[in-house]
């Protein structure tokens, strides 16, 4: 198991487009002042020492050095001892509608990204329950099995898309079907469904797989992601240019959130419904609602013990520092003189 102690550290990333700018800008203006001295060619016969492949050298060992100590003061670590630990809590499938309708933007950024950013934060809350996701359009697909890696669960979460599931369509009873065969078989209290979708042009009967899993002990709870004006499906060009989906007259189609489906299917798994907006899309109040159902003891593999991994970057930073410093943004003199080959390079 690898992890970053430090995670906060990274953002300092985000600052290398400023120096690579900074490095640039300043051999741009060194250039130009050398050349209001007069033309290149007389100015390299002057001076015989100068340079303009040395800076770059100097600056990209520089970068080299911050990146490894950045990396370094986030504290890469490595899981060195498993232990099998014993913890309570509830299982949570999340199924998804990655349909194209998910892209409207009524619900901003659009209701796919939305749901998304939102899953993201209830993983962050999660201590001792289980989660798993499922995908699903035309047909469904398992993307995460239930889970207590909440590390996987985000990663598996970021490659979420629209292209994920070939078939278009919003099959809700395949994912509900899916879905209850993800959970531990031998667990029997303790299981949520939470279904987020627009609930438009669903294809199978929801409403009598929600009743079966009900009757099997899962509780299903479902998002209407969408307002009730809806919105259209941006669709984009090669060159990046913003059109909105047409049906065969040419008219722009507009989805609409399928509320009252939803709210069958909910009442049928005995769980709640709950209608996203730009305000909040529901999942925390749903989250309350699962974290007061009984709690199931189940045996789960850890990392106790974490070695840290930071030396061997620290020293390439340094090793990175000298070879700057030993590095000088002129020719040397003596050093031009020796010829190992015979001729200059």
């Amino acid at each position: 198991m690898f992890r970053f102690e430090n995670q906060e550290f990274l953002y300092a990333l985000f600052l290398l487009p400023v120096m690579l700018v900074f490095f640039w800008f300043s051999g741009r203006k060194r250039k130009k002042a050398l050349k209001r001295m007069g033309e290149m060619e007389v100015i390299q016969g002057l001076m015989p020492e100068l340079s303009f492949t040395r800076p770059i050298i100097k600056n990209a060992f520089l970068i080299l050095a911050f990146i490894f100590l950045v990396f370094a003061m986030a504290n890469p670590q490595i899981g060195s001892k498993l232990e099998t630990v014993k913890r309570k809590g509830v299982e949570i499938m999340i199924a998804i509608d990655v349909s194209n309708s998910m892209l409207a933007e009524d619900i901003k950024p659009n209701r796919l990204e939305r749901a998304r950013r939102a899953i993201s934060q209830l993983v962050k809350k999660l201590h001792n329950d289980k989660i798993g996701l499922v995908v699903f359009a035309g047909d469904a697909y398992i993307q995460l099995p239930i889970t207590t890696d909440y590390a996987a669960a985000r990663m598996f979460l970021q490659s979420v898309n629209t292209k994920i599931v070939p078939i278009q369509g919003t099959a809700i009873g395949k994912a509900i079907e899916l879905s209850m065969g993800s959970f531990t078989s031998d667990q029997t209290k303790n299981k949520a469904l939470i279904i987020i979708t627009d609930g438009e042009n669903h294809e199978d009967d929801a409403i009598t797989m929600a009743s079966k899993a009900a009757e099997e002990g899962v509780i299903v709870h479902t998002i209407g992601m969408g307002l009730p004006q809806g919105g259209p499906i941006p669709v984009y060009n090669q060159y990046g240019q913003k059109d909105y989906r047409k049906d065969n007259t040419g008219n722009v189609v507009v989805t609409k959130l399928n509320e009252n489906m939803l709210q069958q299917v909910a009442a049928a798994g005995n769980g709640l419904y709950v209608r996203a907006n730009n305000a909040e899309t529901g999942l925390d109040m749903l989250y309350d609602k699962i974290n007061e159902m009984d709690k199931e003891e189940f045996e789960s593999k850890v990392f106790a013990d974490y070695e840290d991994r930071f030396q061997p970057l620290v020293l390439l930073a340094i090793v990175c520092l000298l070879i700057e410093f030993i590095i000088l943004p002129r020719k040397n003199k003596i050093l031009n003189k020796i010829n190992l080959f015979k001729y200059r390079i």
